[in-house]
């Protein structure tokens, strides 16, 4: 399968094509959307955009939503070596370390991480889009 620049044009089209193929279903539970801001991208902009779950559906797509918990700023190359690590604690270490600034409900966050609040099959949709991202 072709691998496609991680936030590129050609990848959130893929990774639509994926969520739609795969299916977006969460937990019934599952309650946590964030808004994302990627910043220093080889795109010459900001990537904005959107993902979690809420009702039993994931939630993901380009641009920021009104009702998210929280928002998440970070740079292009630790967004891309928190997706490609495959850790689920690097996002943690990252926010740690001070590339990952978090604004809103931090606790919510923690706690969705620690009952893994994953969408069902996020696995197999997690390496697909390992598998297509560059």
């Amino acid at each position: 399968m072709a691998k496609y620049p991680f936030l590129s044009d050609d990848w959130f089209a893929i990774v639509d094509r994926l969520v739609e193929e795969m299916g977006a279903e969460a937990p019934a539970d599952a309650d946590l959307v964030m808004n994302l801001v990627v910043t220093d991208t080889p795109f010459g902009a900001e990537r904005h955009l959107h993902v979690g779950a809420r009702h039993g559906r994931g939630h993901w797509g380009i641009g920021h939503v009104p009702d998210a918990d929280l928002a998440i700023t970070t740079d292009y190359e630790t967004a891309r070596e928190i997706l490609l690590s495959g850790d689920p604690q690097a996002g943690l270490t990252a926010f740690m370390s001070g590339k990952v600034r978090i604004q809103g409900d931090l606790a919510k966050l923690l706690t969705t991480a620690q009952t893994g609040g994953a969408p069902a099959g996020a696995t197999a949709l997690a390496t697909a889009i390992l598998g297509i991202t560059e």
